[in-house]
């Protein structure tokens, strides 16, 4: 029942996002503005609930499965892409670069805090 609820609030999050968009006509995908949403409200509760966390490990072993489509159509898109090829490839070279990145920054700001945090205690 707990992974139920989680579910439910992930795609509560998502149709609010879907409807952010389209009353805002905001050009972001709703997948997107509801992981915004939803990442300032667990900032701001300062923690993840149980069931949250329980889906969302659910869903995460089985990313590769979630990705598949988004594969598959570009696939079947490829020749709509066969005279951008050094725009595809930078794009995917620069997208790639500001995800480690970022990431990286993350990381060392998490580690920056916790040390902080143990160190007080």
């Amino acid at each position: 029942m707990a992974m139920l609820r989680g579910f439910l609030i992930l795609v509560l999050f998502f149709l609010f996002g879907e409807a952010l968009r389209l009353v805002f006509v905001i050009p972001v995908s709703g997948g997107v503005l509801g992981m915004i949403l939803m990442t300032v409200t667990l900032m701001l509760r300062g923690r993840v609930s149980d069931e949250l966390a329980l889906s969302s490990q659910a869903l995460i072993s089985i990313l590769v499965l979630l990705i598949m489509p988004g594969v598959v159509g570009v696939f079947f898109m490829a020749s709509q892409f066969s005279g951008q090829f050094l725009a595809v490839a930078a794009a995917l070279l620069l997208g790639t670069f500001l995800s480690v990145l970022s990431t990286l920054l993350l990381m060392k700001g998490v580690v920056r805090v916790s040390t902080r945090s143990f160190e007080d205690e």
